[in-house]
């Protein structure tokens, strides 16, 4: 179909651009503004890995899982569990394309500056495409915010994560429906089956989208390819994988009063009556004034809400971590649509609004950015190395090269390129090489605390200093 149905995005002339907007612009501007925020993204956890400060054993299982596909090899992730298949937890094969990056650059510190890129690559088509329907400079300032925003930040913080890949084809997806490009969104769409099970319900909504504007038999078939595609992965391709033969993280969402969770009941009414949830919500739609919610694009983030919003677990529904990333560059275009459909508005006061939201939302960001990660790189302090950082990398050195450890979540991310790593207490059924931990977690005799993890085995301090210290057999 043609797509010039009452109803759709934007009108579109044969160059492809909205016959009420302005003329296309350059992309230089925005891939300027991508370039700083690509340097901004990177800068920040690279600091935070250099000074052991990685707030959880994430990036070290996404780098245990992207070492195993550089060696072609199953993705084994031993932190999980020895031997355990990392398909079996999350679905999310498209991490196999970093493997070629892992055989020129076998780090960490890859994978952050995979995931800083393609959070750039985002910001330059978000701006882009506020540029393209709104003007130069309020895609310009679209760009920024949206950069700054919370939900990018946090996940930066977060370290690496699968749905960095998401981000960018979100907003690719977002950009060709505002430019009723249909088939390019159905295509940009159908990758994101690859990032993660639960995109496969968003990948349908894109379809339901399509058959809402028009683009029956395309979004029908787009429809059908997400939810099969869910239904596939989840009650199928995980089970068939993982040890217990099922797919864990149902129990996020109780059906039932079992295992001491909420009943279903419960947990839907709990949407409604919990603060932080509602808090969460709220600054969503609250970065961009509102006026996303004028937008059919906000459809996107029904599926992530649903799934966020019903867990018991406080960290999915909360406002740390990199569960908002993929939420930011739908809510920001959805932005762009609102505005430009308020600008027309035949109530002055909404029209009034839209001519003076975009720096109303630029100011928003930066004031949001003083209480946010980035804020960090600001400081005097965040470049320093301290006695602690200096006593971790000697810790580092002390483990024994190519030696299998068993480690605490300082050390994870430093040790995965080169050893066979377990996590501290997850070395199930195996004997490590080496333990390094922190004295928090070793007491005042090491040596005892190693031996209560693998009983009938002797353990030697070769490194004591600050709070580490490394053992080995």
């Amino acid at each position: 179909m043609s797509g010039t149905q009452t109803g759709t995005f934007v009108g579109q002339q044969s160059g492809g651009v909205p016959p009420d907007g302005p003329p296309p612009v350059p992309w230089r501007p925005y891939l300027l503004t991508a370039a700083v925020f690509l340097a901004l993204y990177a800068l920040f956890p690279l600091l935070q890995l250099a000074h052991f400060n990685s707030p959880s054993w994430d990036l070290a299982i996404f780098e245990q899982e992207v070492r195993s596909y550089a060696e072609f090899s199953s993705p084994i992730v031993d932190i999980k569990g020895p031997g355990f298949v990392i398909l079996g937890d999350h679905f999310s094969p498209v991490i196999a394309l970093l493997a070629p990056l892992y055989w020129l650059w076998p780090s960490a510190q890859l994978l952050l500056v995979a995931q800083a890129a393609l959070f750039a690559v985002s910001v330059a088509v978000v701006g882009r495409t506020a540029g393209d329907l709104l003007g130069r400079l309020p895609g310009i300032g679209i760009a920024i915010a949206y950069g700054l925003s919370w939900g990018l930040q946090e996940a930066v913080k977060a370290d690496f994560h699968e749905i960095a890949f998401a981000v960018p084809l979100l907003a690719l997806v977002c950009r060709a429906l505002l430019l009723e490009r249909w088939r390019a969104a159905a295509l940009w769409a159908l990758p994101l089956l690859l990032v993660k099970e639960d995109l496969g319900v968003t990948v349908a909504v894109v379809g339901g989208m399509l058959i809402w504007y028009g683009q029956r038999r395309l979004g029908a078939l787009l429809t059908a390819t997400g939810l099969m595609s869910f239904v596939l992965t989840v009650w199928v391709l995980i089970p068939a994988v993982n040890s217990a033969g099922r797919y864990d993280y149902w129990t996020k969402v109780s059906v039932s009063g079992e295992d001491q969770q909420p009943g279903f009941l419960a947990t839907v009414l709990d949407v409604f009556t919990n603060s932080e949830k509602i808090e969460m919500v709220f600054f969503v739609f609250a970065i961009t004034g509102f006026l996303a919610l004028r937008s059919p694009l906000v459809a996107l983030t029904l599926p992530t809400f649903g799934w966020r919003l019903l867990s018991h677990e406080p960290y999915h529904w909360g406002m740390g971590w990199h569960y908002s990333a993929t939420l930011m560059p739908v809510v920001f275009l959805a932005l762009v649509d609102g505005i430009r459909r308020a600008r027309h508005s035949p109530q002055p006061w909404l029209a009034s609004y839209a001519a003076v939201a975009v720096p109303v939302v630029v100011a928003v960001s930066l004031a949001l950015t003083q209480h946010l990660p980035l804020r960090d790189l600001l400081r005097t302090q965040t470049y320093q190395a301290d006695a602690r950082v200096e006593a971790a990398r000697e810790a580092v050195k002390a483990v024994p090269a190519g030696a299998s450890v068993e480690a605490d979540v300082p050390f994870l991310a430093h040790l995965t390129s080169d050893h066979t790593v377990y996590w501290l207490g997850g070395a199930k059924g195996v004997t490590p090489d080496a333990i390094a931990v922190r004295t928090s977690y070793a007491g005042a005799d090491p040596a005892m605390y190693a031996r209560s993890l693998h009983p009938g085995y002797e353990w030697r301090v070769v490194f004591q200093q600050d709070q580490y210290v490394v053992l080995v057999r």
